[in-house]
């Protein structure tokens, strides 16, 4: 068996930089072959080794009526979320990438981590155009998410669909 992991040094301090070498590495590291939960679960714990701003990182995984808990790292979460509601919903609804600089200027937000300052959410569009999840990245910081974050985020997830689900 093969050690995987991330390796991104504490001398990188362009975000950028920081992303070109973790999608990279998630290059090696997630495997069409491997489980989709085993590669969902090193994909949330390789985005929270990289960056020290991500307080919680996870999926929230279609069921075609609602998003349920997927793999995350950080605390405990919220195990269901309707379409439509807080960050996590109205991305699914939308199909689009929401930032929120301030949650608590996000009307609706729900609260799973009364830590959370700010959130970015990506949703996951298969192959036929239907919403698979959400990858959602919270920080126990204000303004911790930029254009850089949603353009390799957007980047990482556009990889997932394409190399690694199936």
């Amino acid at each position: 068996m093969i050690l995987k992991e991330i390796v991104i040094t504490e001398d990188i301090n362009s975000l950028e930089e920081k992303y070109k070498l973790l999608i990279k590495q998630l290059k090696e590291l997630l495997n069409r072959n491997d489980h989709e939960l085993s590669n969902l679960s090193n994909l949330t714990s390789a985005l929270k080794q990289t960056f020290n701003k991500i307080s919680w990182v996870g999926f929230y995984l279609y069921d075609k009526e609602k998003l349920y808990l997927g793999p995350f790292q950080g605390k405990v979460a919220c195990t269901t979320i309707e379409i439509g509601k807080g960050v996590c919903g109205t991305a699914a609804a939308k199909k689009e990438t929401i930032v929120v600089p301030d949650v608590d200027k996000f009307s609706g937000h729900i609260a799973c981590d009364s830590d959370s300052k700010s959130e970015i959410v990506l949703p996951i569009i298969n192959k036929d155009g239907e919403l698979f999840g959400v990858l959602d990245l919270d920080s126990s910081e204000y303004n911790s998410f930029n254009e850089t974050d949603k353009i390799y985020l957007e980047e990482i997830c556009k990889f997932l669909v394409e190399e690694i689900l199936i």
